[in-house]
């Protein structure tokens, strides 16, 4: 088995009975260096969750891979924009005290996390895809209520319910102009 190295093992360290019981392996922690032991499928499995625990993930959210539905996809910014300044990019991806990125993972219903110059995204395979063209568009420059549109749009559930943003906007109005 090939070990993996990660910058911070404190949480690993805190779950990690919690993770040999669901993945049915053994993880041994030597520093920053980790290896896992156990049958290959299981191995594979691990590496998975241990690789989204080692870009971010909590170990709940990385634990949700272990459903087949459930996928882990890295986003790399520089392979999107020509922008030298990346901390520009990342603050588009995060938007003002996080609306952006918030509103991203409720209408794809994905969990999105940025690490370095790489964002992940885990979650069912379908909305996966569709969390990651609208990362990439965003990346690209769209502006976010683009992103939301095309969201909402392919989001046959939520279409209904929407952002909320044209009842409160109708709310205020009738309140503007009603009689007094």
């Amino acid at each position: 088995m090939e070990p993996l190295f990660f910058e911070n093992t404190k949480e690993l360290k805190k779950e990690k009975e919690r993770l040999e019981k669901k993945l049915n392996v053994k993880i041994e922690i030597t520093g920053k260096k980790v290896i896992i032991e156990g049958e290959p499928l299981d191995e594979y499995e691990a590496i998975t969750i241990l690789d989204a625990m080692r870009f971010g993930f909590s170990a709940g959210i990385a634990l949700t891979l272990k459903d087949t539905d459930f996928v882990f996809k890295k986003i790399s910014i520089r392979d999107y924009t020509r922008r030298k300044n990346l901390e520009d990019v990342r603050a588009r991806i995060i938007g003002t005290k996080g609306t952006t990125k918030r509103t991203i993972e409720e209408i794809s219903g994905c969990k999105i996390n940025l690490h370095k110059n790489e964002v992940g995204v885990i979650g069912p395979v379908e909305a996966v895809e569709e969390a990651t063209t609208a990362l990439t568009n965003l990346i690209r420059g769209s502006k976010q209520a683009n992103i939301y549109r095309f969201l909402e749009g392919i989001n046959a559930g939520k279409r209904d319910e929407g952002l909320g943003l044209k009842e409160k906007r109708s709310e205020k109005t009738s309140a503007k102009y009603q009689l007094k």
